[in-house]
């Protein structure tokens, strides 16, 4: 009998999927207010439900940035392997939005071939997201250091990180 290695990607997504779900959390107590000279909300610092959500919730890139945002390394760097697998998630989840917004543009710039105007924030929004709409697109939800935004001057969607938002976490715990 001939036994077959396993699938090393099916291990990672096994490992990231249990990791992100919550088989590995461990309980620890919580301070619901974060410092308010750090500007971070107690909100703002409590990790979220990833795994299955979804979020028309993007911002605008000048002005995430303006806030403390920095944009977020598109590598996969970790030293452990839960870790590495939870980064393999992110950055993965991070990039299918992108392909989604991107083809929704694409489709919006065929529709109009004689006139494909780059879009500002609030086109973007209303056109390509349609905030509250059935028929707008949903991203998956990134965690809560991480947010999208829009990228007005090279036209797609960027994830950024607040680090503020780790740190006032790593006050909390």
């Amino acid at each position: 009998m001939i036994m077959k290695r396993p699938n090393r990607c099916l291990v990672i997504a096994a490992l990231s999927t249990a990791f992100l779900s919550g088989c590995f959390n461990t309980v620890t107590e919580t301070n619901d207010t974060a410092s308010p000279s750090d500007g971070v909300t107690a909100e703002e610092a409590t990790p979220r439900e990833t795994i299955g959500k979804k979020t028309q919730n993007v911002l605008d890139l000048q002005k995430a940035l303006e806030d403390g945002a920095v944009l977020a390394s598109t590598k996969i760097e970790a030293t452990n392997p839960l870790g590495q697998s939870a980064a393999a998630y992110r950055t993965t989840v991070a990039k299918v939005g992108g392909m989604a917004v991107s083809q929704a543009i694409q489709i919006r710039n065929a529709q109009s071939i004689n006139d494909p105007k780059p879009l500002t924030y609030d086109e973007f929004m209303a056109e390509i997201i349609r905030k509250g709409e059935s028929n707008g697109i949903s991203l998956p939800m990134l965690p809560y250091y991480q947010e999208y935004a829009w990228d007005d001057d090279a036209q797609e969607l960027v994830v950024v990180d607040f680090p503020a938002r780790k740190e006032a976490r790593e006050q909390q715990r």
